[in-house]
């Protein structure tokens, strides 16, 4: 009799199940986009540079290789996305004053993706990347060869030849430095400990300020400090994401249901005297509401079927276009969506069941 009645009325049915069908696509695409909001955020982010700093407790304290393997192994290895040391030291170009620093340059790579290099990043022993200010002031070009003078650790004077690799500009400090990397920065200054370790860290603040919180307990002599123009940003504009996204699944799925409601309530109205002849014939409120509701419940598991198909591809066509890289799949969302789905369609259906079981026989079968 279901199937029956909805082969009948296939126009208005068809209205219907569009309806269900597109409210459950934008449910589902927009409840995968929720969940992958985080990742896809956490990777748009990490362009900005570190989120977490590491520095010495005090005075006294240092940063060591081994420490900074031992903060390391407190991050998921999947959360990393570099981890740079940095040493800086005073050094002269042409009696120029600068800030020599070294750094484990694949490593500055990662946690510095913002940075505009032109020409090369460093490949070879002698070879630095300077700054923007550094080669105006010394007329450095990428190819040049320069001097480096100063002393080390212990006052003993050094001069060395390096190659110009590349110049970086960030229109930040970074541009008043001379990079290289930690060995050549080793075999001038002498082997040292590090000032700040700069961390990449693929996290939310929460997570981000409970990992600190275990490093600062688990690591001695390490203070870890979050950078908060960084995670405050990231937090307020993944908030402000998710809530545009609850607010746009919650009116797609009331539309849905008033788009159900109506065309289910032109159904009753169509056949009130249909429903006043089982009426007569002695079908139950019970056996007549069960019909209704048969209808209903199957154009949204239908419906529903459908949008969780359709709706991974909507959110993988959304995921593409704003961020550039393919979706997760998550493939609970199926029986969610099916289950949203009957649930939106079952309620929709209430106002014209009721309206439905309330018909008189003997007025519809008079014509009034």
């Amino acid at each position: 009799m279901i199937m029956s009645s909805l082969v009948r009325r296939r126009s208005r049915m068809l209205v219907a199940l569009l309806a269900v069908a597109i409210g459950a696509t934008v449910l589902s695409g927009l409840v995968t986009i929720y969940y992958d909001i985080p990742r896809q955020m956490g990777q748009e982010f990490r362009s900005y540079g570190a989120n977490l700093v590491l520095v010495p407790s005090g005075a006294e304290q240092t940063l060591t290789r081994e420490t900074a393997a031992q903060v390391r192994a407190v991050f998921p290895a999947e959360s990393v996305t570099g981890m740079a040391p940095y040493r800086y030291r005073a050094a002269k170009i042409n009696e120029q004053p600068f800030m020599a620093a070294g750094t484990d340059l694949a490593e500055a790579r990662h946690t510095s993706p913002y940075w505009y290099v032109t020409g090369e990043w460093p490949q070879n022993p002698a070879e630095t990347l300077i700054g923007q200010e550094v080669a105006d002031t010394v007329r450095l070009l990428p190819g040049s060869v320069f001097t480096l003078t100063g002393t080390d650790e212990n006052g003993a004077p050094f001069s060395r030849d390096f190659t110009v690799s590349g110049v970086v500009q960030t229109g930040g400090t970074e541009e008043a430095f001379i990079f290289m990397a930690l060995a050549d920065f080793d075999s001038l200054m002498g082997d040292g400990q590090f000032d700040v370790v700069e961390c990449s860290i693929r996290a939310g603040e929460a997570e981000l300020e409970t990992w600190a919180a275990e490093i600062a307990r688990a690591v001695p002599g390490v203070t870890p400090r979050l950078v908060k123009q960084v995670t405050q940003s990231e937090g307020a504009v993944l908030s402000k994401l998710q809530a545009l996204v609850y607010l746009v699944t919650t009116v797609v799925l009331l539309l849905t249901m008033i788009c159900v409601a109506t065309t289910m309530m032109a159904v009753v109205t169509e056949r009130r005297r249909e429903i006043g002849l089982k009426k007569a014939l002695g079908a139950a409120n019970r056996e007549v509401v069960s019909e209704f509701l048969g209808e209903g419940i199957f154009l949204g598991a239908l419906g529903g079927l459908l949008g969780s198909g359709l709706g991974f591809f909507f959110a993988q066509a959304v995921s593409m276009n704003v961020f550039s890289r393919p979706i997760t799949f998550q493939p609970l969302l199926i029986p969610g969506t099916l289950i949203v789905s009957v649930l939106i369609t079952g309620l929709a259906c209430l106002p014209p069941v009721r309206s439905a079981a309330g018909v008189d026989p003997a007025i519809v079968l008079r014509g009034e």
